[in-house]
């Protein structure tokens, strides 16, 4: 299964046949990337810069809801995570985990308060977390510590930080790397992962953005 991480919150994942692409964006989050067909995309919230469903080719079926979903032998469970104070349920979040090509990928979409144990048992079991780690409006970094603790996944891909060309305000990596204990960080275009290479401990893998500023 591959991952290519698209830039702001979108990923690519791609086995055999079908992709799925998360949070797809507007070009107004400043970024522009090759367009490809999708059979499946989530959404983790109606923002705009989350939403952009409509810029997919391949007529691909949409998962915008909580609850569970099935097509074409790819599964997602979606879960609502905990509104902010003052955050009405038309801004809510949802948390997917997607099965693809043996994998379970989460990813947290703009998750701005920490979940609880049903959500988080629900979501799993979990292979690798997509996080994001530019805080404001998501969570703070202790917050994404304690909850990468949580979810226990192999591996932890950051998303949702500042990157060259992006106008959404959203800080660098730079306190994700020192909260992580990283001492190097080599960034990679792409990540092949299957059932055997997965690991046994945590690791990090930051991702180079392939959504070009425009």
């Amino acid at each position: 299964m591959d991952i290519t991480w698209l830039g702001h919150s979108c990923f690519r994942l791609h086995d055999a046949d079908m992709t799925v692409v998360t949070d797809p964006y507007p070009a107004s989050v400043g970024l522009r990337v090759d367009n490809r067909p999708a059979e499946i995309v989530t959404v983790s919230n109606p923002h705009p810069n989350h939403n952009n469903s409509e810029g997919i080719d391949g007529d691909p079926k949409v998962f915008n809801s909580p609850g569970e979903y099935e097509f074409n032998g790819v599964t997602a469970r979606g879960v609502m995570t905990p509104l902010a104070e003052g955050q009405s349920r038309e801004d809510r979040n949802i948390a997917f985990t997607i099965e693809i090509g043996g994998i379970n990928i989460c990813h947290l979409g703009d998750i701005s308060m920490p979940m609880t144990t049903r959500m988080i048992d629900e979501l799993k079991p979990i292979d690798i977390v997509l996080v994001p780690t530019g805080g404001h409006c998501t969570l703070d970094m202790h917050q994404v510590y304690q909850t990468l603790q949580d979810l226990d996944a192999k591996i932890v891909i950051p998303m949702h930080y500042k990157t060259d060309g992006i106008t959404v305000e959203v800080d660098p990596i730079d306190n994700f790397v020192r909260r992580m204990g990283l001492d190097e960080v080599q960034a990679s275009p792409r990540l092949v992962v299957t059932t055997s290479n997965l690991g046994t401990d945590m690791r990090v893998v930051v991702m180079t953005s392939q959504g070009r500023p425009r």
